[in-house]
C-alpha cells in the first residue's frame, strides 16, 4: 500500500469514482441508449435485471479473494487489475455490437462488464478492510462514498453532452479510459503476507450467528431501504408538483450528489471523532429529518437548499453504516463478509424502490416520505444489539 495517506485515500477514492462514471450511465442514458437503438423499455428491464446479477455473485468473488493469493501478487491487487481490465475491454467492444440483431451479445458482454466491476468492488473492499486503521475506518468510507458520488457528477452532464452532440462510441471509450485513472496507485500497491490468524477460516462465518452481526444486517436493510426508497421519489413529486422539466431534473440529481460527496466527508468524520454508535445516532436522526421534509416543499426555491439536505443526510447516513459494517468483519474473511453485509443492504433498496413507488401511487409523496421517515426509526431498538460484543471476531483493523 502506499504509505501517504493521501495517496492511500485518493487510490480508495478513485477505484470507486470509476464505479461511479459506469453507474452515471446506467442511472442517466442507458435506457435512452436502447430506445435510440429501436429497442423498447421491456428490453431494458431484462437487460438491467441480468447486469444486476454479478453484485449478488460478488458474495462467492470475495470468498475467491480471501482464498487465494493470485500469482504470488497478493489478495487484493491482482483482482482488482483483472476487474478494471475486463470494465476497459468490455467498454472498447460496446460501440460495436448493433442492439438491434445482437441483443443478446450486447447483453452477455454488459454481464462480462458487471462482473469485472463487482470484482474489483469487493477486492477494493476487502483491501480497505485490511490496510485500514480502526481510527481511519469512518474517513475512508467517506472518500469511497464521496468518490463514487463524484463520478456520477462529473460525468452524468458530460455523457449525455457527449451522446447528443457527438457519438455514443464516444461514450463508452471515454468511460473505458476513465477505468484506467486508479491503475498507476493499484500498481503501487505491495500487499504484506497475512499472519496466521488473520487467513481465511470457514468458521469466521459462524459471527452470523450471533446477535450484533443479525442485528446490524437489518440497521443495513432498514437505513437503505429508506433513503434508496425515498431518493427514487425526489425528481417525480419536483416533476409532478411543479412541472420541472429533464434539464432541470438533471441540476437537482446534481445538487443532490454534491450533497452526497459532503455528507460522505462528514460522515466519515463524525465516526472518527465522536464514535461509531453516536454517529449513527445522529445520522439516522438526519436522515428521517431531511426526508420527512422532502414532503413540505412549497415550490422549486425551496427545493434547492431541501434537496442539497437530503443529499447530505444520504452520504453521511451511508458512510456511518458503511464504517460501522467495516468495523464488524472478521479480517479472516474480509471480502466475503463485508459482501454479505452488502446484500442486506441491497435487499433493502430493491424493497425501498418497490414500497415506494407503489406507496406515492396509492397515498402521494407527502404521505410516503412521513412513513419512510418513520420506518427508518425502526432501527433505534436494534442499535443496543449491534453495538454488544462479538464473541471471536478478528476485527477488521491493523
Amino acid at each position: 500500500m502506499p504509505k501517504n495517506r493521501t495517496m492511500r485515500y485518493a487510490l480508495f477514492a478513485l477505484l470507486y469514482f470509476t464505479q461511479g462514471t459506469i453507474l452515471s450511465y446506467f442511472t442517466a442514458l442507458n435506457a435512452l441508449y436502447f430506445l435510440s437503438q429501436g429497442l423498447t423499455m421491456t428490453s431494458v428491464g431484462i437487460f438491467s435485471a441480468i447486469a444486476l446479477v454479478p453484485f449478488i455473485l460478488k458474495i462467492f468473488l470475495g470468498m475467491l479473494s480471501d482464498r487465494v493469493n493470485l500469482f504470488g501478487m497478493g489478495n487484493r491487487k491482482p483482482y482488482i487489475l483483472i476487474g478494471l481490465a475486463v470494465q476497459f475491454a468490455c467498454l472498447l467492444g460496446v460501440p460495436f455490437i448493433n442492439l438491434k440483431t445482437g441483443y443478446w451479445l450486447f447483453v452477455g458482454l454488459a454481464f462480462t462488464l458487471q462482473m469485472g466491476m463487482a470484482l474489483y468492488d469487493t477486492c477494493t473492499d476487502g483491501l480497505a478492510l485490511d490496510t485500514t486503521p480502526p481510527e481511519e475506518q469512518g474517513t475512508i468510507q467517506g472518500f469511497m462514498v464521496g468518490g463514487r458520488a463524484f463520478g456520477v457528477i462529473a460525468i452524468a452532464s458530460l455523457v449525455g453532452w457527449l451522446a447528443q452532440n457527438v457519438s455514443w462510441t464516444s461514450v463508452f471509450w471515454l468511460l473505458a479510459v476513465l477505468t484506467l485513472l486508479p491503475v498507476p496507485l493499484v500498481l503501487s500497491i505491495r500487499e504484506a503476507a497475512r499472519p496466521a490468524g488473520q487467513r481465511f477460516d470457514w468458521q469466521a462465518f459462524g459471527a452470523f450467528k450471533q446477535a450484533p452481526i443479525i442485528a446490524l444486517s437489518g440497521v443495513g436493510l432498514i437505513a437503505f431501504l429508506v433513503v434508496v426508497g425515498a431518493n427514487q421519489l425526489v425528481n417525480p413529486f419536483l416533476e409532478k408538483s411543479f412541472g420541472i422539466d429533464l434539464t432541470t431534473a438533471g441540476l437537482f440529481t446534481t445538487v443532490w450528489g454534491i450533497g452526497v460527496v459532503v455528507g460522505g466527508l462528514a460522515g466519515g468524520y463524525l465516526n472518527d471523532k465522536i464514535g461509531r454508535k453516536s454517529a449513527f445516532i445522529i445520522a439516522l436522526g438526519f436522515s428521517s429529518a431531511a426526508v420527512l421534509a422532502l414532503g413540505f416543499v412549497s415550490s422549486t426555491g425551496l427545493a434547492w437548499p431541501l434537496v442539497l439536505i437530503f443529499g447530505l443526510a444520504y452520504g453521511t447516513y451511508q458512510t456511518v453504516y458503511f464504517a460501522l459494517a467495516m468495523h464488524y468483519t472478521d479480517r479472516r474473511v474480509a471480502a466475503s463478509m463485508f459482501a454479505i453485509l452488502m446484500a442486506f443492504t441491497n435487499l433493502g433498496q430493491a424493497v425501498g424502490l418497490g414500497f415506494g413507488g407503489a406507496m406515492a401511487d396509492r397515498l402521494g409523496y407527502l404521505p410516503t416520505f412521513a412513513i419512510f421517515a418513520g420506518v427508518n426509526l425502526l432501527a433505534l431498538p436494534l442499535l443496543p444489539v449491534v453495538f454488544r460484543k462479538v464473541i471471536g471476531l478478528v476485527p477488521a483493523e491493523v
